[in-house]
């Protein structure tokens, strides 16, 4: 190719007289013309350099080329992109160029031709731009986005910086850092400014310029942490001299409480325990999250939990905080997990489950999952199919939580039907694992005999968990010697019979808060045609009050007292006797009138009315049928028979329409609820009546004693103290790894049986993690009850400071035997060994690799109080000095190892020791060693467990 010279001598040069000369040469302008023109039609190469050329000089150079005319004066001379800049010192482009109008584009190789042939103005820079990819499409990127940079405490002093659409905003970030001289120990983060004055945060670093929608003049605010790991912008201004207070007071890393919000408690405890698991602590103080943080997770959080949970760690363990309020990680965990909104209570390991997940998610190495297969083993070995299921499971899962918290463990599914055996091997985070459950229960009645000098008992029983009505009243029967067949047992709620039981329901069906009452009723033959037979009548207490309105003339009525169920002989069923036996079963609290003139009154008419009572004989046949008493609560009546035979007893319509009046109550029959004179009511004429004992106010204030009929006394039993034994830790996960069937609304689908079945399944441990975390499951949930277990749980604070783990019912020193059995004695120095998971993993194991089962405990997440209401606190040991302490919402005080074992202990984290070991080694290569560590031989006041 011929070369063109890049000055006007090159006319004089070539103007000789030789034709041949001057034949090459305008072969030589074509060739140029052709090269530059296929240069241009090339496609765009993401990140390669094209240049800008000014539209004038390239038509000059085209007329010249294209015509071959050698006069100089359409000879273009030098690149000349002058009309392009702005000025000619700083060389910025002018805004609003066109392609086509004022420049062209031409490739790195076609430029460097024209520079070689014509040169380049002295002077001027050449216009280099890269390609860059934007969605769906690639282009030369003409114009660099330009940003105003400012730091958080001087936002008047912006520096402009321009920067690539293809650039990371990491580099705007270490631009920016560099810019303000920000030293490397000190971290930042960057916040865009929007037009209307509000910040928005720029969590993702690793996206590009174009992804993060940065615009040229938009101004990007660089926020530096302070020393006490707080950050300015979290801070209200207000706080300036607190925040001074606190970045100059010094304490230990790590012992730092947190400000409980209202009921967040539970929050407060998960974080305590999770923030004193060392390695995963290291991991983000030393940033190394920042690495990992995953934006484009579906499953995940957008890197919102992780990056609030790490500011929490960082003032924890900043050592400038005495207490800290997790107000914003508290607000990212409502806004992410709607059921944590609000200021309810809920429980720590729901919570601790939650952000483990979401703090996987965030970091998950994993970027895009792939679809993983779950393949059953279906014979093959079962270390082949282990190994198989942890490298399908990392495929999909790779984080710092899998690395320090899941393990790995058999299940083992068999169909009762054809004994098809399904094995699989799936992960776990932490271990949920059952306490044994003692089949008694205790329970608290009131037994109220028939004696009416006798007040009511308070009794405490030991009856069957899964027992029934029939038993409580047998467990009575021996504190009291009253035959079970003479006792009717009742709930009493708001003075009045929500339920009264029968013999065959079960106990479960009575919740440890309520009131139950046991009444001696009178024994009765069996029922015959002469036999005597007695009629249990439900009693109410009421008092009538004036009602709060203009009328005065109107009365209400008021339950009050306890209800009484009254055993009535058949044959004194009228008014007058019912009112004598009811005057006698009240004599205890009611007084009887001294005074003749209060006897007399309608007793005329009252011996008129003796007989208006129906007899047995004059009951209507269909009564017969009668189920028995209607109760206050749902689907609730007495069983008939010989526990209370009221099948002949009088119905509504058999009971007089109005009810004489006594000289102290009068009677009346009611509804279940006690609320209404039963004749006004269309109900069923069959069913039982109730009956009210109505007083006026005055009669009621001179000869009712409230103090007297509210007062009962306490049986022996009461006093005792029932000490529920403890058991060993080790009897919890020997339970977990126990055969079970499944429940029926949960059964398995047999591939072989092509139906769902209730199989057997088998949980076995096959590989453990670094942080083992054991949930006691403390709270039991049954259809109808639910209940805490504040069983206390032995477990092993650390290696050979525990009398070692002992078979289920063993105790030291005989103070618990083995099952119902006498007490056995137990020497301890018998019994002595580590914490030793090996006992419990399948997986074979070689010698060397038992050390890799042993554990210490790092924290302890307590719960206390019961159901509907508690408190979470935690014990936790500190990873740098390795002194314990108890951590109480924002309270921290020091605590000895024997304090840390109570009723209350729920989440356990236990720190595998050669990671213990490992942990150390790294800090005493970088620091001289803590004085003592979680995992250090015990002092000697604490080796005695007992």
């Amino acid at each position: 190719m011929a070369a063109v010279a890049a000055n006007p001598a090159y006319t004089a040069a070539t103007a000789v007289d030789d034709r041949e000369p001057q034949r090459e040469a305008v072969l030589g302008l074509e060739s140029q013309r052709r090269q530059i023109e296929n240069g241009r039609g090339r496609p765009l190469q993401v990140g390669e350099s094209w240049f800008l050329v000014g539209q004038h000089w390239y038509k000059q150079w085209e007329v010249y080329v294209q015509g071959g005319d050698r006069d100089s004066s359409t000879f273009p001379g030098c690149i000349n992109n002058a009309e392009l800049f702005e000025d000619q010192v700083n060389w910025r482009l002018k805004k609003g160029l066109v392609e086509g109008e004022d420049y062209v584009l031409l490739p790195a190789a076609a430029w460097h031709y024209l520079v070689n042939w014509y040169g380049l103005e002295h002077g001027q820079p050449p216009i280099e731009r890269k390609v860059v990819e934007l969605p769906s499409i690639h282009k030369v990127e003409v114009y660099s986005v330009e940003l105003l940079l400012v730091q958080h405490s001087d936002m008047d002093t912006p520096h402009t910086a321009q920067f690539s659409q293809t650039d990371s905003v990491d580099l705007v970030l270490h631009t920016a850092r560099e810019q303000f001289l920000v030293s490397p120990q000190e971290e930042t983060r960057l916040w865009i400014k929007n037009t209307e004055g509000s910040c928005e945060r720029l969590c993702n670093t690793r996206v590009t310029v174009l992804d993060a929608a940065l615009k040229t003049g938009q101004v990007v605010v660089m926020e530096t942490q302070n020393k006490d790991g707080t950050w300015p912008s979290a801070q209200p201004h207000d706080m300036s001299s607190t925040l001074e207070e606190e970045e100059e007071f010094q304490g230990q890393p790590g012992i730092c409480g947190l400000t409980n919000l209202g009921n967040t408690c539970f929050m407060n405890s998960a974080l305590q325990c999770l923030s004193n698991v060392p390695q995963l602590t290291e991991y983000f103080l030393k940033n190394q999250y920042l690495e990992e943080l995953n934006f484009c997770n579906p499953l995940g959080m957008k890197g919102e939990i992780a990056q609030a949970y790490a500011d929490l760690v960082k003032q924890a363990w900043s050592g400038h905080h005495r207490s800290i309020v997790p107000q914003v990680f508290k607000t990212k965990v409502g806004h992410f997990a709607s059921q944590f909104l609000g200021y309810q209570q809920h429980d720590s390991q729901e919570l601790l489950s939650f952000l483990l997940d979401g703090l996987h998610e965030d970091l998950n190495r994993v970027k895009k999952k792939e679809y993983v297969e779950l393949c059953d083993a279906a014979g093959r070995p079962d270390q082949e199919v282990a190994q198989e299921a942890w490298q399908n499971h990392k495929r999909r899962n790779d984080s710092v939580i899998v690395d320090t918290f899941h393990g790995l463990f058999k299940s083992t599914l068999v169909c009762p039907d054809c004994g098809n055996v399904s094995v699989t091997f799936d992960p776990f985070c932490y271990l949920s694992v059952p306490l044994p459950v003692s089949h008694k229960r205790v329970m608290e009645v009131f037994f109220v005999s028939m004696d009416p000098r006798r007040k009511p008992e308070q009794h405490r029983l030991v009856v069957p968990k899964k027992g029934k009505i029939s038993d409580l009243c047998v467990a009575l029967a021996k504190h009291t010697g009253i035959s079970p067949e003479r006792m009717m047992v009742a709930d009493v709620f708001s003075h009045r019979f929500y339920k009264i039981y029968q013999l065959e329901e079960s106990l479960s069906s009575i919740l440890d808060r309520d009131d139950i009452f046991i009444y001696e009723v009178s024994g009765r033959a069996a029922i015959g045609e002469n036999s005597r037979e007695d009629v249990v009548l439900p009693i109410y207490l009421r008092e009538r009050t004036p009602a709060r309105d203009y009328n005065s003339s109107y009365y209400g009525l008021m339950l009050f007292g306890h209800p009484l169920l009254v055993s009535v002989p058949r044959d004194r069923l009228s008014w007058d006797a019912l009112y004598h036996i009811l005057l006698y079963r009240l004599s205890r609290y009611v007084t009887r009138p001294t005074s003749d003139d209060e006897d007399d009154g309608d007793e005329k008419a009252d011996l008129e009315d003796k007989d208006s009572l129906p007899k047995p004989g004059h009951v209507t046949e269909g009564s017969s049928q009668d189920p028995g008493l209607e109760q206050a609560g749902p689907s609730s009546r007495v069983m008939s028979g010989s526990r209370a035979p009221v099948d002949n007893s009088p119905g509504p319509s058999h009971w007089p329409q109005r009810a004489r009046r006594k000289h102290l109550f009068t009677l009346h029959t009611v509804n279940s609820n006690g609320t209404s004179d039963r004749s006004t009511f269309n109900e069923d004429t069959h069913a039982q009546p109730y009956i009210a004992i109505d007083w006026e106010p005055e009669m009621k204030k001179r000869y009712y004693d409230e103090v007297e009929a509210e007062g009962y006394v306490k049986h022996d039993c009461v006093g005792y103290v029932l000490k529920k034994a403890p058991v060993q830790l080790q009897e919890c996960i020997e339970l977990f790894t126990t055969v079970e069937t499944l429940e029926k609304e949960n059964p398995w689908y047999c591939p072989t049986c092509k139906q769902h079945q209730l199989a057997t399944k088998k949980l076995d441990l096959w590989m453990l993690p670094e942080t083992l975390i054991i949930h006691l499951k403390r709270f039991s949930y049954t259809k109808f009850s639910r209940e805490k277990l504040d069983t206390l749980v032995e477990f092993p604070i650390r290696s050979g400071a525990w009398g070692g783990w002992l078979g289920a019912g063993v105790r030291w020193g005989g103070r618990q035997g083995l099952g119902d059995g006498g007490a056995i004695d137990i020497n301890p120095c018998h019994t002595h060994r580590d914490l030793d998971f090996s006992e419990f993993v399948i997986k074979p194991q070689n010698d060397s690799a038992r050390e890799l089962y042993k554990y210490d405990l790092i924290a302890v997440s307590n719960h206390y109080g019961g159901l509907r209401d508690g408190h979470y606190t935690t014990f936790a040991c500190n990873k740098d000095s390795g002194q314990w302490h108890y951590f109480d919402d924002s309270s921290v005080s020091p605590v000895t190892e024997n304090q840390i074992e109570s009723k209350a202990a729920y989440v356990l984290f236990y720190q595998r020791q050669d990671v213990a070991r490992r942990l150390q080694t790294q800090a005493s290569s970088s620091k001289p060693p803590a004085s003592s560590a979680c995992g250090a031989p015990p002092k000697s006041e604490f080796t005695d467990v007992n």
